[in-house]
């Protein structure tokens, strides 16, 4: 398939400030008139929007293994290429993703898939449709526990002890040494202004924007 838009997905652990800078990005882009579609995961879709609501918060008592999580994240999000987000790179539109694939490979893998089974699962799903640049925000996990407990709200994810959160960015690290072609680490815990600074440098040197 050929994409005439481009595709940028942010990353990070809970409370890195993924949504602040997608506001401040969207500003930008609105500023420089490139038409973005803005969309997150797990979700982006009704169908997707529910397997997101069955995967991070299941009912009371319930919980889902590692394996049934990747699966879930897999459904969603080939959904999601499938009616929205292919189609708007097909239009021209630039898409910029709340988390993709990396999480799925981030997450599931310190729950403990094996990372060859998520691997297989991404290239089933995904195919060619890979992101054009990853920004990864990057950050001590217990500032970003502090965060969250300012901000109130908390998931199956969100809940985990520490040692999950430190494990987490340590899969993000590694995903962005192995391709750095196409993954751009950032510091979140500087200025939201910083961060935002930052990424549209990325996004600059790598896609030629301006």
């Amino acid at each position: 398939m050929t994409q005439s838009g481009r595709f940028i997905t942010l990353e990070g652990g809970e409370g890195a400030g993924k949504s602040t800078l997608i506001q401040g990005l969207s500003v930008e882009f609105q500023r420089r008139n490139i038409a973005v579609d803005i969309t997150r995961e797990p979700g982006g879709t009704p169908l997707a929007e529910e397997v997101r609501s069955l995967a991070l918060n299941p009912p009371e008592e319930q919980s889902w293994s590692a394996l049934s999580h990747a699966l879930l994240m897999n459904t969603a999000r080939r959904d999601h290429l499938e009616k929205r987000i292919r189609p708007a790179l097909e239009q021209g539109t630039w898409v910029l993703c709340d988390r993709f694939a990396d999480s799925t490979r981030a997450y599931q893998s310190v729950d403990g898939v094996p990372a060859e089974t998520l691997l297989a699962l991404e290239k089933a799903v995904i195919g060619e449709t890979k992101p054009d640049l990853t920004l990864i925000l990057d950050a001590d996990p217990a500032a970003l526990a502090e965060r969250r407990q300012a901000r109130g709200t908390e998931d199956v994810f969100e809940a985990k002890n520490l040692a999950f959160h430190q494990n987490i960015r340590a899969a993000f690290l590694a995903i962005a040494e192995a391709e750095p072609e196409r993954c751009r680490v950032i510091d979140a815990l500087q200025s939201p202004a910083q961060v935002l600074a930052d990424a549209l440098s990325a996004i600059d040197q790598c896609l030629a924007t301006v």
